[in-house]
């Protein structure tokens, strides 16, 4: 009897691996499932490791497929199966007429696995960098239903979704970001060029320079002499921002306050929920278990807080409990949503109502996004006007002293 080797989730989201024997693939996923996991990745060790070992030659170039050329992937792969044209020669024409080098790449890589007897399904699974759990598990679940290509449909949506989801956040962010660096730009020059340009007519003044003066004209003069040290000082700044997000114990102390921030929390909360009901509600139709649909779901958590409350919650319907019951627990989702889904629990249309709350979350998404625009707005003409403030009198005050001298 066949071995197959897998990597999968458990209940708290923790990756899993091990061995399972079983006459198909079919049947390993299952054997896995039974033993409480969330498979994401399955092969046979006989026939599938050789062929991934090729993989991974190119994987490290695969892994920088953007999320527009998964789409582009999707959408071509889908276009070709709706046309009733076979898995290997949908690949065929992707790997020789993609626009994208890595998407031509990657049809190439899943073609030779396919013809190697494994599954579009298990051979996607072989790519969780690239994919991701989401995709992966939705893939499954098309295959195995007879629905690919509905199932790609619901993909291809969810990518949308995604995209749509970051371009809102990014709009709201970009420009306070923008304000900043060019901020940050405009003094550097003034302190390295404008400053010492005018100490020399300073010093002719003979007058004690003001002391906000004084500092702006030395390190103007500090920062001309050691100009070296301004990559080194914004690398330094740079590698501590990283290491203290992707740091687990203050990366979790961040996500827990950065919920609590007025306006800023409420973005992070409804972006999240938003990518999470829009993959509850797709998985859900693709008539993949509710447990299996909160597994999937919760991937799309980045906020660490959140993702630790659906997990408890995930625990209470594995027991029993109802979902809207297991969600209103988290204390995290808007009553809304809690009072949709129970709604849709007891009429026997929860996926009706989980795309009405998709819908919602959208409205109200939008609406903070809005809100946090015209917020920002104020408070950069503040910083700005600050900014300018304090250096046109570091600037001026030793002229102005100079004239009530005389």
């Amino acid at each position: 009897m066949p071995i197959y080797s897998y990597t999968g989730v458990d209940s708290d989201g923790k990756t899993v691996t091990g061995k399972v024997e079983a006459e198909t693939t079919k049947a390993a996923r299952k054997a896995v499932k039974d033993m409480g996991y969330l498979p994401t990745k399955l092969y046979s060790t006989d026939a599938g490791e050789a062929t991934f070992q090729i993989s991974k030659k190119v994987s490290n170039y695969l892994q920088a497929l953007t999320l527009k050329e998964k789409m582009d992937f999707t959408s071509t792969f889908q276009t070709l199966q709706k046309a009733g044209i076979p898995v290997i020669e949908a690949l065929i024409f992707m790997e020789q007429d993609a626009s994208s080098r890595r998407i031509r790449m990657l049809a190439r890589e899943i073609r030779q696995q396919v013809i190697a007897g494994s599954t579009f399904s298990d051979t996607v699974s072989r790519f969780p960098n690239i994919f991701g759990a989401v995709y992966i598990g939705l893939v499954k679940a098309g295959e195995e239903s007879g629905e690919m290509e509905r199932t790609l449909e619901r993909l291809i949506e969810l990518m949308n979704k995604e995209a749509e989801t970051r371009g809102k956040v990014f709009s709201a962010l970009a420009y306070p970001v923008f304000v900043v660096v060019l901020a940050h730009l405009v003094v550097l020059i003034m302190l390295i060029f404008v400053f010492p340009a005018f100490k020399e007519m300073f010093d002719t003044a003979g007058a004690k320079l003001p002391l906000v003066t004084q500092i702006c004209i030395d390190l103007g003069e500090f920062l001309k002499a050691k100009w070296y040290l301004i990559p080194v000082i914004a690398g330094t700044i740079a590698w501590t921002i990283y290491y203290i997000w992707h740091f687990e114990p203050t990366r979790k102390k961040i996500d827990e306050i950065s919920l609590s921030v007025p306006i800023l929390g409420d973005m992070i909360k409804f972006s999240s929920f938003s990518n999470f009901l829009s993959v509850l509600e797709v998985s859900y139709e693709a008539g993949i278990p509710v447990v299996n649909c909160l597994y999937l779901s919760n991937m799309t958590f980045v906020n660490s807080t959140m993702n630790k409350a659906v997990s408890s919650a995930i625990k209470r319907v594995k027991e029993g409990m109802h979902l809207s019951q297991a969600l209103r627990t988290t204390k995290i989702f808007p009553q809304m949503i809690l009072f949709m889904i129970s709604t849709g629990e007891q009429s026997g249309r929860l996926g009706d109502l989980m795309k009405e709350s998709v819908k919602f979350i959208d409205t109200e998404l939008d609406r903070i996004v809005d809100t946090m625009t015209k917020m920002i707005e104020p408070v950069m003409l503040i910083f700005i006007g600050a900014l300018v403030c304090f250096l046109a009198l570091a600037l001026y005050l030793p002229l102005f002293q100079s004239y009530q001298l005389n």
